[in-house]
């Protein structure tokens, strides 16, 4: 006769659950906290979900509010010099005062790595120029991504209280052995930064960061659909925003001139010195829960609120939309994007003879740029121009490999 485990009310209502064991001489009841009609619950006093957040090691559904903390979803391209947002979705990089321009891209976690045999396969790395001319004062390089203040506020933070907390966490790596600097940075209200370090990191060597943070008074968060929390890292920041009078892990009232003490210098005018982050995690309590990774395509519709690239920079002959031809110059079709953007985006395109064909009446009109009319947050309208015949339908294409349609709402 097989044994079994149960599980029972604490007000002694009866058993709710029987499953068969294995085990007779292991019967056991395991009884549950209850309200007086018997209902179940989970009291938790501390705001701490990450005192639960694993079974055996796993994550069981912690809340990141960082998206594409993984660096997996990459929208807009592998590597770029440019400044903002160029390659990983949601993160972006800018710079000043540079001789030579940084290089931001997505690579590779190597096999044998502590993060690859966590599961992480891709990182976000800055490599540095060359600067000749050595680490000025106003010169800087960073690394961030800005949060909704909405996200903030319904997080469950509960972030005018210093005994409430929320937990950073990332795996960083540098060719360079030293210590770098880095903040959140809330910019509703009454401005505040709570500057933190890495400590110094062994050349070439993955470390995890962690920092808990603790919440104050002065913090305001109103709901909005714009930035509410930054997180930022910095590979250098020179002495115009540095004052050795600030302290670390706690929270300042915003001085440009004063956001974390001296940076070293070292890794800024080494030539093509790296960068590396992946595994960011921001979530609520006072413990570093594991990673949560969850599915690709759920990451990509997080990543779409803020951009969708319905063509990807490098695609060739890619459809766009069907049309019609409203009169002898002129097209118009609708564009759906798969989710609610954050607000009405802005078109990113490559114009120019050859980028787009409609097709249309037994035959093609090169198209060279795309108009986007009566833009919503969940499609839009599009606008061409064309002469394949009033009435007829279009399909439009795009042309070449360096054509892009990329929908933007960032923060």
């Amino acid at each position: 006769m097989s044994g079994s485990i149960k599980l029972k009310h604490a007000s002694g209502n009866g058993v709710i659950i029987s499953a068969p064991s294995s085990n007779p001489a292991a019967d056991r009841t395991l009884t549950l906290p209850s309200d007086a009609d018997g209902t179940i619950v989970s009291k938790d006093t501390s705001n701490n979900l990450a005192d639960v957040a694993s079974i055996n090691g796993s994550s069981i559904g912690t809340n990141n509010l960082i998206i594409n903390g993984d660096m997996m979803v990459r929208q807009r391209g592998v590597t770029s010099t440019a400044q903002g947002f160029k390659t990983i979705d949601r993160f972006q990089s800018t710079y000043d005062g540079l001789d030579e321009a940084s290089t931001q891209s997505q690579v590779d976690v190597d096999s044998g790595t502590t993060p690859y045999t966590l599961g992480f396969r891709k990182a976000f790395r800055i490599t540095n120029g060359n600067q000749t001319s050595g680490a000025a004062a106003g010169d800087y390089i960073s690394f961030y991504q800005s949060i909704e203040s909405k996200t903030m506020w319904t997080s469950g933070w509960n972030y005018t209280s210093s005994s409430s907390y929320i937990t950073l966490s990332f795996w960083v790596k540098s060719s360079v052995a030293q210590s770098f600097h880095g903040y959140l940075d809330v910019v509703e209200g009454t401005r505040h930064l709570y500057p933190f370090e890495t400590g110094v990191l062994s050349a070439n060597t993955w470390t995890k960061i962690t920092k808990v943070i603790s919440g104050n008074s002065n913090l305001t968060f109103s709901g909005a659909r714009t930035s509410g929390l930054n997180l930022i890292l910095w590979p250098y920041m020179g002495t115009s925003f540095t004052d050795n009078s600030v302290s670390f892990n706690s929270w300042k009232t915003y001085s440009s001139g004063a956001r974390f003490p001296d940076a070293t210098t070292t890794w800024y005018t080494t030539n093509d010195a790296t960068f590396d982050v992946t595994g960011v995690q921001l979530e609520l309590g006072s413990t570093a829960s594991s990673f949560v990774h969850e599915p690709e395509e759920e990451t990509l519709l997080k990543c779409q609120r803020y951009c969708y690239a319905h063509v990807p920079t490098g695609s060739s002959l890619h459809a766009i939309m069907n049309a019609t031809q409203y009169n002898s110059t002129t097209s118009y079709g609708y564009l759906p994007f798969p989710t609610t953007m954050r607000a009405i985006p802005t078109l990113n395109q490559n114009t120019g003879t050859g980028n787009y064909i409609a097709y249309g009446n037994n035959g093609n009109t090169s198209v060279s740029s795309i108009i986007l009319q009566n833009a919503g947050t969940n499609g839009t309208e599009i606008k061409f121009s064309s002469a394949r015949g009033q009435g007829n339908s279009v399909w439009l294409r795009a042309a070449g490999v360096n054509t892009k349609v990329i929908f933007e709402a960032e923060i």
